[in-house]
């Protein structure tokens, strides 16, 4: 849409507070008393439901989900009436940028407006829930679909588990089970994932977490599907959502990348993550045995997060190993380049830094570049090194300043303090540049600033 382009992505943000000073003076909802027509067209960037639904839908794709609301404003403000479409696409697009406060800030819009949420949005709530992890939330929204006769579906229960699952809420999470029983329902992979995240969540920990995490993966293998209408899923692909991104899955991210997953490991994919963020190389290896035996290969993700795992419990060795087994014989992403990277890294033992050095070498001669949240989580991670010469911090700095890159600002302050502590001329130009560069930076954004 030309309009969308020229007024709304080009010039980088909406005219929300104008478009609200004006309509202050004059007392309505329009800008039409304050501003010219023609100045009004040349700013408008949408005139009817239609072009905003086009608007929103493009914010949520390219996952710019601070500008919904001004969006929405703006719909407001030129008199257009949002309908059920508009408010489904902005409750996915909040679901998408984990903002639940803007969530339940449309679903009161909407409700205002006369339009009662259906069960699919419920489902987008739920699952925002659990992405901000407030199953308190989510048990609200239960008992409000139950207060306004809205049917649950086999989706909304997976949602419901698994937005549980996130703060480890085990006892709820069996409850959410039994219901689905009672209900006549099978549990899926889903569920199944589920029950791994919410074991691995609890605190305090369980010491029979590893043994649960083996025997969920061991009794999915029977799973059944969840008795749905054939077209429960239909609103889900129109919206673009995948299934993992929908119940929270750790391969949430890489759901639409071709070839990074195979989709039947799901239940592997959930188990051997769980592995890596407990730090149990036992239950790994466990894991490991019973997918050789089914004759599976292994995907990116999968090595990806056994090398973190490896890492993690100091067994540098057995992480290079299934590296070079993978890269051999498959297409390597970026990604688990800088996994092995990142990991080697933790300890800053020199037989660590060095693989971590060689894997960057590799990333560069294979023509791989980081992109700033690659770059800003290296150099953050290298830039800890206390003794040695700083050689991956450096050399990590020059990969992004190659290509033009600018890393967050902790990981900026934490490499000028690394430089700091070293013996460097304050004429040293590496460090002027660092230095210029996080001048600029706390300029822009103030010092002490958090970061997602």
């Amino acid at each position: 849409m030309g309009l969308l382009k020229n007024s709304l992505l080009l010039q980088g943000q909406l005219r929300h507070a104008t478009a609200q000073a004006a309509a202050a003076a004059a007392g309505v909802g329009r800008r039409g008393v304050a501003t010219s027509t023609e100045e009004y067209m040349r700013r408008n960037y949408a005139n009817n439901v239609s072009e905003y639904n086009t608007v929103i839908g493009s914010l949520v794709q390219q996952r710019r989900p601070y500008l919904l609301r001004d969006a929405y404003d703006d719909m407001l403000l030129d008199g257009v009436q949002p309908v059920r479409d508009t408010f489904h696409n902005l409750i996915v697009g909040t679901m998408k940028g984990s903002r639940l406060q803007d969530a339940f800030y449309f679903r009161d819009q909407m409700r205002e407006m006369g339009l009662q949420p259906d069960v699919n949005l419920y489902n987008f709530l739920i699952s925002t829930c659990g992405k901000c992890k407030n199953s308190d939330a989510a048990i609200l929204l239960l008992e409000e679909m139950k207060a306004h006769g809205v049917k649950l579906k086999g989706e909304t229960y997976i949602c419901l588990l698994n937005a549980l699952a996130a703060t480890g809420r085990t006892d709820q999470v069996y409850a959410i089970v039994r219901d689905m029983t009672a209900a006549g329902l099978g549990l899926n992979k889903f569920c199944y994932a589920g029950l791994i995240t919410a074991f691995k969540n609890k605190t305090p920990a369980s010491e029979d977490t590893p043994a649960k995490i083996l025997e969920f993966v061991q009794q999915s293998k029977g799973w059944q599907y969840v008795e749905r209408v054939a077209n429960d899923s239909a609103e889900n692909i129109m919206m673009n959502v995948s299934e993992e991104e929908l119940y929270n899955l750790p391969t949430a991210e890489f759901a639409h990348r071709r070839g990074f997953i195979f989709k039947q490991l799901t239940i592997y994919h959930v188990a051997i993550h769980a592995c890596a963020d407990l730090g149990s190389k036992e239950t790994l290896e466990a894991l490991l045995d019973m997918f050789t035996k089914e004759n599976f290969n292994y995907d990116a993700f999968i090595v990806m997060q056994a090398v973190r795992c490896y890492l993690r419990c100091g067994d540098i060795d057995s992480a290079v190993k299934m590296f070079e087994e993978f890269s051999s014989s498959k297409p390597t992403p970026a990604e688990l380049y800088v996994t092995l990277a990142e990991g080697a890294m933790i300890g800053y033992t020199p037989r660590g830094m060095e693989v971590a050095q060689a894997t960057l070498e590799k990333m560069t001669e294979r023509k791989f570049f980081l992109n700033p949240k690659m770059g800003t989580d290296l150099l953050l991670a290298a830039s800890g090194e206390k003794t040695g010469g700083y050689t991956t911090a450096n050399y990590i700095w020059d990969m992004l300043q190659t290509r033009n890159i600018i890393p967050a600002l902790p990981a900026v302050e934490a490499y000028y303090k690394g430089l700091k502590e070293r013996e460097i001329p304050s004429d040293d130009p590496r460090l002027v540049n660092v230095a210029r560069v996080l001048d600029n930076l706390q300029l822009r954004l103030g010092p002490r600033r958090n970061f997602q």
